[in-house]
């Protein structure tokens, strides 16, 4: 993953989870004026992973409205943004969810800090009155809401098809332990095949989780998500992300160098996914795993588990089916390992071994 808002709740609004509610409550999926703000602002000033163009009507509806602003002075200014900061992919969205508008102007919310890091170095007033501008011009709202009905559509499909194969119950008996986090889904109707987490924490109330999933169509497709399964695995990915981060802050003397050699050796594959440091494919290698083991545990059939290895084998996690392995071990060891925290000394052994093995591979070719 890569990859993968906030503002005005529409339609099926998002029960917010609390960590007593966590097994009970309902998620709905939602949209959000901002991330669909931040994503054809990003798209306009040509960000290639806003640029995907695969939302069929949307997106050609999208190309009229907004073509004629190519020389925007916002736009000229997101572009100095991403060549000056790098701000693109997820730090694009990290900054959606930071944002509210009621209909009239764009604001920020919550604390900068806690923005994605590249973020760090902006001014965050300049950036608003520059993002005003383009709000304005545009008439971005009036573009909005002519398309809520579409993506009242969306939203129905997408609760039907994909978030049947999501069972949250599964994460605390997994992990363990009890989220603390409340948990939202976002559709990026603009982000056609990427997929971001982001995150925001309000002062006085519980961090909140943004799954940001990517909306594309084609065709040959008689409903969007039609193929749910496919689509779940994101879903899945991004929710692991609140449960194993963490554990990677608390067993950091065992995983630092362990990461830092599996970046060092698999750069490009690591880069090319902006996975640049050391806790960042750690969590990532993590999260991947345990989407494998969830869907051995929730009815996904064979075939559907081996392609999914497969694909992440494929984006160079190359350990994956060591990792998968020792993540099974523990499921079916928990009255040895009450916590995914506990097992974490048995994953950094696993990752060394994996390493071991890969360099003896080397040495013998030499």
């Amino acid at each position: 993953m890569r990859f993968y808002k906030q503002t005005k709740r529409l339609l099926l609004l998002l029960t917010m989870l609390s960590a007593e509610g966590f097994a009970d409550a309902q998620i709905k999926v939602e949209t959000s004026e901002t991330v669909e703000l931040m994503s054809i602002i990003s798209r306009t000033a040509g960000f290639r992973e806003y640029c995907m163009d695969n939302g069929g009507q949307y997106t050609s509806d999208t190309e009229t409205w907004f073509s004629t602003y190519g020389q925007h002075p916002t736009v000229a200014y997101i572009k100095e943004l991403r060549k000056n900061y790098g701000i693109s992919y997820d730090a694009v969205m990290s900054m959606a969810v930071h944002l509210d508008t009621d209909g009239h102007k764009v604001s920020f919310t919550g604390e900068k800090s806690d923005l994605e890091k590249r973020w760090q170095k902006v001014e965050i007033d300049t950036f608003l009155v520059r993002l005003n501008q383009f709000y304005s011009d545009t008439r971005f709202h009036e573009f909005y809401k002519q398309h809520q009905t579409f993506y009242e559509s969306v939203l129905q499909a997408y609760e039907e098809n994909v978030m049947k194969y999501f069972h949250q119950d599964w994460y605390p008996q997994f992990y363990g332990t009890e989220p603390t986090e409340q948990f939202r889904v976002i559709i990026g109707f603009t982000n056609g095949g990427g997929n971001y987490g982001a995150n925001r924490q309000m002062i006085g109330q519980p961090k909140e989780i943004f799954a940001i999933c990517g909306y594309y169509t084609d065709e040959t497709m008689s409903s969007p998500f039609e193929n749910g399964m496919d689509y779940a695995s994101t879903l899945i990915h991004e929710f692991n992300h609140s449960f194993v981060n963490s554990l990677y802050d608390a067993n950091s003397d065992l995983l630092d160098d362990i990461g830092k050699t599996l970046l060092g050796r698999h750069y490009r594959g690591m880069s090319s996914q902006a996975y640049g440091d050391a806790a960042t494919v750690i969590n990532e290698s993590v999260v991947r795993a345990a989407v494998i083991i969830y869907m051995q545990e929730n009815g996904f059939t064979y075939d559907q588990v081996k392609k999914e290895m497969c694909a992440q084998v494929g984006r160079d996690f190359l350990w994956m089916p060591e990792l998968v392995t020792t993540l099974r071990y523990y499921s079916k060891h928990r009255n040895r390992y009450k916590t995914l925290g506990d097992y974490y000394p048995e994953i950094a052994k696993c990752l060394e071994k994996y390493l071991e093995e890969e360099m003896k591979r080397i040495e013998k070719s030499l």
